[in-house]
């Protein structure tokens, strides 16, 4: 990562919000939300993640974005790059016929779809969120894509907490994982 790149991490990690105990009781939540509310953290964001893809993967050619917050960055990205940009969003949000996947939280379980005909047999995809807890999300979004015939480039986000293992879960399913800040405490 150049200069400019690890300044613009420590940027948004500075803005990044704490809200203890949401949404239940022991959590400690890390807010993407309280570091947009500044527009230098806003062009961080841009320059970071735009400069990763085009680098790590130039071959990119939709970006997934995860509901909600994912869907903030992966228009970003798809704009910048003049490519397809994907909602991946719990059941029922979503038009038409769709593919759907179970998956489970640190809270519960979902469902999540994605529109049929969205990805093509062969297509290059980043699926992106802001942050990387469990896994449960991203593995449901990976194996969506990979119904619809998507080969997943690789997972994106902005934050990871290490201690709740998502990475080593998704790894060990063949994902590879990029995030740009990680926390190693959840509490």
């Amino acid at each position: 990562m150049s200069a400019d790149q690890s300044a613009n991490v420590e940027l948004i990690k500075k803005h990044i919000g704490e809200y203890p105990d949401f949404p239940k009781k022991g959590i400690l939540f890390k807010d993407i939300f309280t570091a947009l509310r500044h527009g230098e953290v806003c062009k961080a964001i841009k320059s970071a993640l735009v400069s990763y893809v085009r680098e790590s993967c130039p071959d990119v050619q939709v970006i997934v974005g995860l509901e909600a917050r994912g869907f903030l960055f992966s228009l970003l990205i798809a704009a910048e790059l003049g490519i397809a940009s994907v909602p991946i969003r719990k059941k029922g949000k979503l038009p038409g016929s769709c593919a759907q996947q179970e998956y489970v939280l640190e809270y519960g379980t979902d469902v999540f779809e994605i529109q049929q005909g969205s990805i093509t047999s062969g297509q290059k995809v980043l699926i992106i969120d802001d942050l990387l807890a469990t896994g449960g999300t991203m593995d449901a979004a990976n194996k969506l894509v990979q119904q619809l015939g998507g080969v997943v480039e690789r997972n994106v986000v902005i934050i990871e907490l290490t201690e709740l293992g998502g990475r080593k879960k998704l790894e060990a399913s063949g994902s590879n994982v990029h995030s740009f800040i990680q926390y190693h405490d959840v509490e």
